[in-house]
Order: C-alpha cells, then structure tokens, then sequence
C-alpha cells in the first residue's frame, strides 16, 4: 500500500471514529431526553415539553444522517477494496458504484453540516404579524388586505391557527394596520422572513387612463412571547379604555371594550378592539406587548455580541424592500435572493412554499459559507 492510499484510510478511519463516537454522545442524550419527559414535573410543564421535543427531534435527524453516513462509508470502503481486488469482472462493477458513493457522501456530509447549524431559539414560536399600508394611499390598504389574504391562506394550507388582534379597515377596503397571531408547529422558522417592505405594481381599479401605480405596505413578523419570556410590571402599564370605532356588533361600538395599552419604560403603544369584551381585548393587546418587548430584548442580545449574525435573508430588516409583485405580467420578484417567479395568483392564493424553502436555504448557505470562511 503507497504512502496516500495509507494516509487516505487513516484519514477515513479517524472521521468514522469521530462519526461513531458523536452518534453515542448522541445516543446518550435522546436516552436522557427520554427520562426527562416521564418526570411529572415536565409533563406539567408545556414550555419544558415543548423544548425538549424540539432537540429531541433534532438529535434524531442528526442522528439518522450519521447511520447513513457511516453506512455509506463502509460501503465506499468495500468497493475500493473490490475495485483494486484479483477479480476483474467485479472490480469494474464495484468501480462503477464508487462516483454514486462518493457523490452521496457528499450530499450527506453538506446534509449534516446543516443540521448542525444552531437552531434558531424562537423557530418553535408563533408570531404575531403586523401589516400595514404604506406609500400609496387607498391603493396600499387594499394590497395590505391582499398581503393579509395571502398569509391567511398559507395558514389554512398550514393547518395553524390564525387570529386577528387588531384591524383598522381602509375607507375603500383594505387595511391601513392589521394585526394577527398565527400559532402552530414551526410557524416562526417559516415566516422569519417575510418581515419587510412588499411592493406592488398595479392599475388600479380607479384608473382610467391604466396607468401602473406603485404602492407598498410593510410586514413585521415578531415571534410570540410567553409570559415568563418577558417580566412586565403592572406599575409600568398604563391601560385605558375606549368606544370601539368601526365595524362591528351591538356591543362592539356602543360599549368601553377597546383598550390601549402604554409600557411606561419604552413608551411602547398596543390598541386592541376587535373583540366585545374588554378583558379580551386586553389580553390580546398584552401578546402583541409582550412579542414587541421580546424582539427589543433579543435585538439587544445580539447587539453584544460581537460575531451576532446578520444574514442576509435573516435580518429581518423592516426598512428593506424584500419583494415586488408585478400583476400586469403576474410576476413575482423577491430581490434578496433575486428570485423571479411568474405564477403570482398562485402565491397571493398562499403557495409560497417554494419561496419559503429558496429563503431557508439561501440562509443556511450563508452561514455555512461563513463558518468555512474562518
């Protein structure tokens, strides 16, 4: 054997050590994760179940690509044992197997390199979104109304749970400012980026010459906070009450059931009426409060660490223009990752998966690509 061919298996040999040695370690933590969700304690406690769920899941894919990966290994090692062998007939077959094994070694090499990204803590979150109509005027309520739709959609196709907090309707339709907690499995990993000015290209309806009007509307996705992820104070709170404007029942427009809530020490501002009792309306407004107050925590977090990450997809900056919507050539443009798309209906109908995973793995990219850069 030459020198490279022992360096080589050396070489292989090391990293399906380290492959074995990080599937026990593996092993022994879903073993502990195991232990900890028959404890009472944990059972009664959703966050801590939740949590734990969520690695344990993880560790399991992790997991799953490490068998595969050491499958495939052994299997490469058993071909280029027959490749170099004493009989021809199959060493050319197991010489032909050897570039699909290689080329799958790869695939799930860079598969785990993704799965050892560090998940995202708020991707197990629900969000609260916040859409409102931007330049444009009664053009850019009813494109905030379509923006509304669009998500709404995504939800059902989804099956999360979407409920709206807050809306100010638009005299012509639309909205000026509507507001919506969507829960469920993962709704946060999935919506992170959709924070950002949407602009619209469009004749409107009004326009008799049919001249292209541009409007926009902004999007700000926040992950919902728990009550124990955000300590407020009832003496920082200022909570008054008022008459419903708007659409809406009896009781709605005739009762004190809107509230406004103030947060003292930031100056934070949350009305809610879209409910006829008061203390739903005040409960609602605290969701809203406290996700706002977690995403100022967590920006000032990340703003102490020096190597905080800033991606390009993953920024979440609301002063950006992530996307066009083009209706008289049904085309759709997301300039981040400069993907173009010409089925628009059928993405202001709620397919946006197709967007939503290029922005995921355009993510993932860049920070693999940052990793390797050190």
């Amino acid at each position: 054997m030459t020198k490279n061919a022992q360096s080589g298996s050396a070489e292989n040999k090391k990293l399906q050590n380290k492959a074995l040695a990080e599937q026990k370690k593996i092993e022994d933590r879903l073993n502990e994760i195991d232990g900890e969700l028959c404890k009472p304690e944990v059972l009664r406690s959703r966050i801590l179940m939740k949590s734990l769920n969520t690695e344990r899941y993880g560790l399991v894919k992790i997991n799953e690509t490490l068998v595969d990966i050491l499958d495939t290994e052994s299997l490469l090692k058993e071909m280029t044992s027959a490749a170099t062998g004493d009989d021809p007939e199959l060493g050319e077959m197991a010489a032909e197997e050897i570039p699909e094994l290689k080329k799958r070694m790869e695939k799930l090499n860079h598969k785990l390199n993704i799965l050892l990204i560090p998940p995202d803590p708020n991707d197990q979150r629900g969000v609260v979104m916040e859409i409102r109509a931007g330049t444009g005027g009664d053009e850019a309520a009813l494109f905030a109304g379509s923006i509304f739709k669009m998500y709404s959609y995504y939800a059902q196709k989804m099956g999360w749970k979407a409920e709206v907090i807050n809306a100010r309707e638009s005299d012509r339709g639309g909205y000026k400012e509507i507001i919506l907690n969507l829960s469920g499995n993962q709704v946060y990993s999935r919506l992170k980026y959709e924070s950002g000015v949407h602009r619209v290209q469009r004749v409107p309806e009004t326009e008799t010459s049919g001249r292209i009007h541009t409007s926009a509307c902004t999007v700000a996705v926040l992950p919902e906070a728990e009550e124990i992820d955000v300590e407020i104070k009832s003496d920082e709170l200022r909570v008054d009450v008022y008459r419903s404007s708007g659409p809406g029942g009896q009781s709605v427009n005739t009762t004190d059931s809107a509230v406004r809530i103030t947060h003292l020490p930031t100056g934070t501002v949350v009305s809610c009426q879209d409910e006829k009792s008061q203390i739903k309306n005040k409960a609602k407004a605290m969701k809203v409060l406290r996700s706002r107050l977690l995403i100022v925590k967590q920006d000032e977090e990340n703003a102490k660490r020096s190597e905080s990450r800033k991606s390009m997809v993953g920024s979440g900056d609301r002063s950006a223009k992530i996307r066009t919507y083009n209706f008289p050539q049904g085309r759709f443009t997301d300039h981040r990752i400069h993907l173009t798309l010409h089925n628009l209906s059928d993405i202001l109908s709620g397919n946006l998966d197709q967007i939503i995973e290029a922005l995921i793995k355009a993510d993932q990219e860049k920070i693999l690509a940052a990793r390797s850069a050190r």
